[in-house]
């Protein structure tokens, strides 16, 4: 049974980050802890009593295709329909078109309470979420006053369309066509791996698809963002006839069962009706808009379902008796939690979800400056900040919820290898993270070639020297507050170090760059989970003569052996960075 971890959340939200970060800006003035828990608490309620309880018969019916559309599993359509009243797609919305505007930071936690409940359902809000994004930030008056309203509202709901069976991640492959007809255009073309692309959750769905305007320049430069509504709407919101788009099929996968992943149809006959976002051949600009909060919201689903499988593991663990542990004093079996190994594997799960969350939310704050810091010098080192942890959440939170889940499994035993305890559901369900929205290959190069790349290291090296002079403030007499300090300053120095590395790599031989951008990129992860589990260490050392003692007891114990037991990382990857390109680049593809 999943139980949202509120106090942590809000010891992130209120005691790591600070409400007062926000006070100088004024979309948030009406913004406070209190609001912020109660939201939290609501969202929890929600999780807990209505999308937990359909997780494993989800996983168990999967969605059902027919030529008539496809049936969402058992309880899932009520679901939803719960979902919507309870003005849950507003959350983060803009406000004029019927949004509540709450803080990024709190969206993330939001969003976490979600997906470790239900991964398969929130992967559909979540997606909408995107695209009332990227429309409001790209597509006309018109076109917002349109649409958003009801999107917005969770009457309809939207899709990322962009994969070909041709072009996989390669978006400069594709074909789908788009042909003039007056005021819009003909799309004609099919689309793979479209999640929620077809459902019986709401009437419309309108799906954000990219195509080449016939004539447009080749590769990624002739890409155009159109509109595709399920069903057409008239000029005043009323739907229409049905759209040429058709769902031929879901896809038959290793986990998240519930979320139908549909191939797509796009004008079998007379072609399926879009309308142009933005100017002709801007789409993976417009696109981009969408997938950055799509890669933020699936690297926070990594480390959710990685919370879901600890919780579960740790209440086996403490029930589960077997064989006597060496810490015992009697002869009785020992709960398996008193085993050290175990309680290791157990540790290790929780440190690391707390690191990922701890950075997760982390880069939602910095997000939530760069949009609105009154500041202009706050606002683009922010947002500059923001950007370049994204691909970082996207992939270090993704990798570690997989080894989280997948330790998940080992704590349970051979129990955890039958379907019956629900700890393989996890590994199953997590698995796709890594791969949504660019696989953690694609993820480091973005960091590497493009963040990293943009500014010569200049964001990077700025949030190093910020972790520098944190970690340096950090005053203490906990002997293990301060072993945690030193050694995420320690880790801060070979992440510094490693950066200078990667950094001559670009000037000299890229391709030795992108030879351990991945490396790199669990390096960045590995450090700044680190600097942020110190400075929680600090703040619970100065909470420890409160109510919360045992709380603030394990956020020190947790933190520290994070960095005996996880920091220590950082060195073998380093080294990876700085030594380990040529033994890439000096196979050929013939010897693999």
């Amino acid at each position: 049974m999943y139980r949202a971890p509120l106090r942590e959340l809000r010891f992130v939200l209120e005691e790591l980050l600070g409400t007062g970060a926000l006070a100088g800006c004024p979309a948030y003035a009406d913004y406070s802890d209190e609001l912020g828990a109660s939201i939290l608490e609501e969202a929890a309620r929600f999780a807990e009593s209505v999308l937990d309880p359909l997780n494993r018969p989800g996983d168990r019916e999967g969605a059902h295709w027919s030529p008539d559309g496809v049936r969402t599993a058992e309880g899932f359509r009520d679901a939803y329909r719960q979902f919507a009243a309870g003005g849950w797609p507003q959350l983060g919305a803009d406000p004029r078109f019927g949004g509540q505007h709450v803080p990024q930071a709190l969206s993330n936690a939001v969003q976490e309470i979600l997906a470790s409940a239900n991964l398969a359902f929130k992967l559909c809000p979540m997606l909408t979420h995107g695209a009332v994004h990227a429309l409001a930030q790209c597509a006309s008056e018109a076109q917002q006053q349109l649409y958003l309203p009801k999107m917005v509202s969770g009457e309809w709901t939207g899709t990322m369309v962009l994969t070909e069976p041709q072009a996989g991640s390669d978006l400069a492959q594709i074909r789908t066509r788009a042909v003039p007809e007056g005021d819009h255009y003909r799309l004609f073309g099919q689309k793979i791996f479209i999640t929620w692309g077809e459902h019986d959750f709401t009437e419309n769905t309108i799906h954000m698809v990219l195509a080449r305007i016939d004539g447009a320049p080749p590769g990624v430069k002739g890409i155009s963002l159109f509109i595709v509504p399920k069903v057409l709407v008239g000029p005043d919101g009323s739907l229409g006839e049905r759209n040429e788009v058709r769902c031929l099929s879901i896809e038959h996968k290793l986990g998240i069962h519930a979320s139908p992943t549909c191939v797509m149809e796009y004008g079998r006959g007379k072609g399926a009706i879009g309308y142009l976002v933005g100017e002709p051949n801007h789409g993976l600009e417009y696109m981009f808009v969408m997938m950055n909060t799509a890669r933020l919201a699936v690297g926070v689903e990594g480390y959710a379902v990685g919370e879901r499988a600890f919780q579960q593991a740790a209440e086996y663990a403490r029930t589960r008796l077997q064989g006597k542990s060496p810490l015992a004093t009697g002869h009785a079996p020992s709960p398996i939690v008193e085993h050290p190994d175990v309680r290791r594997m157990l540790l290790t799960m929780k440190s690391c979800t707390e690191a990922s969350r701890a950075l997760a939310l982390y880069a939602g704050s910095q997000l939530d400056l760069g949009a609105h810091h009154p500041d202009e010098a706050v606002r683009r080192a922010a947002l500059e900040r923001g950007e370049l942890l994204i691909p970082i959440v996207k992939g270090w939170c993704t990798e570690t919820g997989n080894e989280t889940a997948a330790i998940g499994v080992q704590v349970h035993g051979g129990m955890g290898f039958v379907e019956e305890t629900g700890a393989a559901q996890y590994v199953r369900d997590v698995r796709i993270t890594t791969i949504y929205e660019g696989t953690t290959g694609i993820q480091s190069n973005d960091l590497f070639g493009r963040k990293l790349a943009r500014d010569r290291g200049a964001a990077m090296a700025a949030l190093l020297a910020d972790m520098r002079r944190e970690l340096q403030a950090i005053s203490t007499t906990e002997a293990a507050v301060v072993q945690t300090r030193d050694a995420a300053a320690r880790a801060v120095t070979l992440l510094e170090q490693a950066t200078g590395s990667l950094l001559q790599s670009m000037a000299a031989n890229p391709a030795r760059g992108f030879a351990v951008s991945v490396p790199y990129l669990k390096l960045c992860g590995v450090v700044i989970g680190g600097w942020l589990l110190a400075k929680s260490a600090a703040l619970a050392a100065a909470g420890l003569g409160g109510a919360d003692r045992a709380f603030y007891q394990a956020k020190i114990r947790t933190a520290h052996f994070y960095a005996k037991q996880v920091l220590p990382r950082a060195l073998g990857l380093a080294q990876v960075v700085e030594e380990g390109a040529d033994s890439v680049l000096e196979t050929s593809a013939e010897l693999l």
